[in-house]
């Protein structure tokens, strides 16, 4: 009644399942937000297109994070074959704010790996993450942000790297108790407790 219209929205997580849209945690001025991963391909040349506004360190993250899909597609179940005939796409919505930073490597990598094999990403599960060309899971800062994030916007859990542990015990109380915070090594962890099987 006071306050009148909220100055700031609070962005929402997907209200279903989806194919190729990861919810991803960033860091920003004004304190944490999600950010959704959307991944989708066509037919074309073989070529990654990037929108979002992305800066230079997040266009690496999103190369690294499509050759590591390609060097372990049979893994994924993917066929390999869409590589050579298609054209992949990453989009980072809102178009208009300027994006940077490594720590969406993950979520790009598990989105791309939803949109090849076609499985569904739990939309109740937000990630954040460095990936490397092994696929390995790198430390990322700004968790206490990113967390608080993921709990305004109705996220349930969020997996994080196994070397920000340390960090987690210092986020608020009431973080620890509303999310359930999984730890990964790869992104194996992450594709295993967010990509929703057949049957669940």
């Amino acid at each position: 009644e006071y306050l009148l219209a909220p100055i700031f929205e609070d962005s929402k997580k997907e209200a279903k399942p989806q194919v190729g849209v990861v919810t991803g945690l960033a860091y920003t001025q004004f304190g944490g937000d999600i950010l959704p991963i959307e991944v989708n391909y066509f037919k074309g040349k073989g070529s990654l297109v990037l929108t979002g506004k992305l800066g230079d360190v997040m266009k690496e993250s999103a190369a690294i994070a499509l050759d590591y899909v390609k060097a372990n597609a049979e893994k994924y179940h993917i066929d390999s074959e869409i590589f050579v005939g298609n054209d992949i796409h990453i989009h980072v919505p809102e178009g208009a704010v300027p994006k940077d930073g490594p720590s969406a490597g993950v979520a790009i990598t598990t989105a791309l790996i939803s949109c090849l094999s076609q499985t569904p990403v739990n939309p109740d599960v937000a990630m954040t993450g460095e990936v490397t060309l092994r696929g390995n899971a790198l430390a990322i800062g700004g968790l206490r942000e990113k967390s608080l994030a993921a709990l305004r916007s109705g996220i349930k859990a969020i997996i994080v790297p196994k070397d920000n542990s340390k960090d987690i015990e210092e986020l608020p109380k009431e973080v620890r108790e509303s999310l359930v915070i999984k730890t990964m090594e790869t992104v194996d962890d992450a594709v295993e407790f967010a990509l929703l099987k057949q049957n669940d």
